[in-house]
């Protein structure tokens, strides 16, 4: 009986390496989009596969478990912000080589975005979602995705306009 047990154990570990390999990044990137903060989001990712382990079973396809780990991503770092605890911590200044995901100043005006247009232009853009697919994640009508796209691509201009005076 231990040995079945050890080769469940083995087979977990190996799928979880995978998942990881496979979604890390694009968690972390999701993560870092909500909580502005590398360490933060780090923990968020941790947090995803530990659900993740909890529930390994439920996943029908490859995209089924996709956007359950975004979905699980969004609701963690959504009550992480949310919490007593979070709220009264300072924020420390970040040592700029651990800050590996604001490269640009594209990037900087996408994540000084208010959230619920920074979450839809980094799902369209970055993880390259279609509108649909992003009002299931986030269960809002597609024409309001469709509208916040919008709105966030017109305050992303105007920043970006104001840094680089394109006319």
């Amino acid at each position: 009986m231990s040995f079945i047990m050890d080769e469940i154990s083995v087979g977990r570990n190996e799928i979880i390496s995978q998942d990881l390999d496979q979604y890390g990044n694009m968690l972390l990137r999701l993560a870092y989009s909500y909580m502005k903060n590398i360490y933060d989001a780090e923990d968020v990712v941790q947090e995803v596969f530990i659900q993740l382990l909890k529930n390994m079973d439920i996943f029908e396809s490859d995209s089924y478990k996709r956007n359950w780990l975004i979905c699980v991503a969004r609701n963690i770092c959504k009550n992480k912000l949310k919490s007593a605890w979070f709220k009264k911590c300072i924020e420390l200044e970040e040592v700029p080589c651990y800050d590996r995901y604001k490269d640009g100043n594209v990037l900087d005006s996408v994540m000084n975005l208010p959230l619920k247009y920074r979450e839809i232009i980094y799902l369209y853009y970055y993880e390259e979602y279609t509108t649909v697919e992003i009002s299931d994640l986030i269960n809002k009508k597609e024409s309001t995705v469709r509208s916040l796209l919008s709105r966030g691509r017109k305050l992303l201009k105007k920043k970006l306009k104001e840094e680089y005076d394109f006319e």
